[in-house]
């Protein structure tokens, strides 16, 4: 099915309170979310202890278009990479520990959620990768 994009992005903000919510109530400290630069977005960016979690949020209104984290390709992953080292380098964090998770957000029959989290769900690819 295809959306207009306004219906697209308001899906998406809509899974990204709820991928926050998800994360406060698993003890997550929020730092940022959509913290743009001109590499790339990344959707949330939590603490998790002494953790510095880099969140990629993925949402679907159903499972006809496959699973949300089929969407988290190998590019967007080293996207996701080069963005995060740039943040960190930033900030002067690049010794912080780190790791990309993934929340799958899929809407079904549009009252509840269901939320899947994946932590640590890809190693950092490319050039300039990280280490946790």
């Amino acid at each position: 099915m295809v959306r207009p994009g306004w219906l697209t992005r308001w899906l998406g903000d809509a899974g990204e309170r709820v991928a926050v919510r998800h994360l406060k109530r698993q003890g997550f400290r929020i730092v940022a979310r959509n913290s743009r630069s001109r590499i790339g977005e990344i959707d949330v960016i939590a603490m998790d202890g002494d953790c510095i979690v880099f969140v990629e949020v993925k949402t679907r209104s159903s499972g006809e278009a496959g699973h949300p984290t089929e969407a988290v390709t190998r590019v967007k992953q080293q996207q996701l990479t080069r963005t995060a080292l740039a943040w960190l380098k930033r900030r002067n964090l690049l010794e912080h520990r780190a790791r990309f998770d993934v929340i799958a957000i899929t809407w079904g029959d549009g009252r509840r959620p269901v939320v899947e989290h994946f932590r640590n769900a890809f190693e950092p690819t490319g050039r300039g990768q990280m280490f946790s």
